[in-house]
């Protein structure tokens, strides 16, 4: 299974569609597939081949695009890289892939340019934006010109194996060093088939690219989308104004963003004013999502909701929140309760939610057991991290560190991360629990909660909130919280900030949270 049968199917059913849709430019999947191979064929000139890893440090937009499959058609690997890291974690990534070859954007050019001085393994970099070629060393080109003195020339497609290492990711490190994901050719083109499957996707749909492509929760589509005929429509970067506004110029159909996102669209002023009916589905993931966002997302944009839970390591999806047909016909408010829940099996995965003795939980929906999934989307480990592998990795099966409960349907629902829990005088407190109250309240944009050590309880509860409008009183939230859970579940403090660190997903950095407040303490 190799990921270039996306690509040719869309050639031979729909060559002449309006296929790629970025600001003013507009491309068909013919016109797409020429400026891959010209840029396969520029980077074979720079001696790309089997298994050369070129690193992609770009905004959402065609490029970004034809470099994943200009990779595919020569047998090299692609690298997306967080745009936002800094320099010096850009040059470890770069280091430690081995990288040749860096496609860049000059948005980023202090940080990329900070990373090359320190990354040996790089010998040319090719400019997108302003596609100027005088920075520095590492033989610069600009894009476009790459692309026009390749020309047309064709390129014979490797016919890479199922197995053959196709793309690699690196965590955010958020628990320690960054890893590489490895996924291979079998584990994306599985999931963009099971992802066809699973949502109905079809050349009538039109995709927004608006999460990261350098992430998962993004780049599935680009293979699932393509595979289908469908459009692919690019906004580089998020702001909800003009989100609300591509979605009804261009009609798209379907997204996936994360729940940070959808919080700003349901609080942009012109929100109301624009079309949605095109729309048939939203989907959300890389975050918990409080089950009060989605009702509002249900009532603002008059479509379906799909909750999606996942890892880099699972080429995303484990679940869906999608409903049995059974389901479809009990009360909203009740259809509302599975569509907020981390859902059902995708397809193709075997999923199963076990007690630390690797028994399955009971399926009461109340006892917590850590997800461990195994299937063909699954990764084959860490990129030269054999150890991580193998703590990773077991008989099989990958040990997700999510903790869940399952109920008789079969869908489970995450309480919380194995190393995010709290234990507070001998207490077990979800942070997303906690989480998805605070979200209840009329004032609270986003917050985050962590367990900090105390004297007296082993750790505390404590919470993080980003105001929305007039910011309430600590000792405010605090009761709101009390009032529909234990005591001791409710934060002991209550800290406003201007916004929380996050990871390139979108997910909150609460180890990077943790660290912070810890420091600040010292201080």
């Amino acid at each position: 299974m190799n990921l270039l049968l996306t690509l040719r199917r869309a050639l031979a059913l729909w060559p002449d569609r309006e296929a790629l849709v970025d600001g003013e430019k507009r491309f068909t999947y013919r016109e797409f597939a020429k400026r891959v191979d010209s840029l396969a064929a520029a980077l074979s000139e720079r001696g790309v081949g089997v298994g050369t890893v070129v690193a992609v440090i770009a905004p959402n937009g065609h490029e970004f695009m034809e470099a994943y499959y200009a990779c595919a058609l020569i047998g090299a690997v692609c690298n997306p890289i967080n745009f936002r890291l800094s320099a010096q974690e850009i040059a470890f990534i770069l280091n430690d892939s081995q990288a040749r070859i860096v496609i860049a954007h000059d948005d980023f050019v202090e940080s990329v340019q900070g990373a090359l001085g320190e990354a040996a393994s790089v010998e040319y970099v090719i400019w997108l934006g302003n596609e100027l070629t005088n920075f520095g060393a590492k033989n610069p080109a600009s894009y476009e010109g790459v692309l026009a003195q390749a020309g047309k020339k064709h390129i014979v497609p490797f016919e890479s194996a199922a197995n053959q290492l196709l793309h690699l990711y690196y965590t955010s490190g958020t628990t320690g060093v960054p890893k590489g994901v490895m996924l291979s050719h079998g584990n994306v083109t599985f999931h963009a088939m099971a992802a066809i499957a699973e949502l109905s996707l079809c050349d009538r749909d039109t995709w927004l690219h608006v999460a990261p492509m350098f992430h998962l929760a993004d780049a599935w589509a680009t293979f699932a989308i393509t595979a289908v005929g469908g459009k692919h429509v690019f906004v580089p970067y998020f702001r909800a104004d003009s989100v609300v506004a591509v979605i009804e110029k261009e009609k798209v159909t379907i997204s996936n963003l994360i729940p940070t996102m959808l919080n700003h669209l349901l609080h942009e002023p012109n929100l109301s004013q624009h079309d949605y009916s095109s729309l048939r589905a939203i989907m959300s993931g890389g975050a918990p999502i409080a089950p009060d966002v989605v009702r509002r997302i249900l009532l603002a944009f008059g479509c379906d909701y799909i909750q999606t839970y996942g890892m880099t390591e699972t080429s995303p999806y484990l679940t869906l929140s999608l409903l049995k047909e059974h389901l479809r016909q009990l009360p909203e408010e009740k259809q509302l309760q599975y569509k907020c829940r981390t859902g059902r099996p995708f397809l193709g995965v075997d999923l199963k939610v076990v007690r630390e003795n690797g028994q399955e939980v009971e399926p009461n929906d109340s006892e917590v057991g850590e997800i461990i999934v195994k299937g063909p989307t699954v990764t084959s480990g860490y990129w030269q991290r054999p150890e991580a592998t193998a703590q990773a990795i077991k008989d099989g099966w990958l040990y997700t560190g999510d903790l869940a409960v399952v109920d008789q349907e079969g869908y489970i629902n995450i309480v919380d991360r194995k190393k995010d829990m709290i234990i507070t005088g001998g207490e077990n407190v979800y942070s997303t629990e906690v989480e998805h109250r605070l979200f209840e309240h009329p004032s609270v944009l986003e917050c985050a909660v962590i367990g900090c050590p105390d004297e007296t309880w082993g750790e505390r509860v404590v919470a993080f909130v980003v105001p929305k409008g007039v910011q309430p009183k600590e000792d405010e939230l605090i009761e709101f919280v009390k009032q529909t859970m234990a005591h001791f579940k409710a934060p002991k403090e209550v800290h406003f900030v201007e916004s929380l660190p996050k990871i390139g997903s979108g997910k909150l950095a609460k180890r990077l949270l943790k660290e912070q407040y810890l420091a600040a303490l010292k201080v």
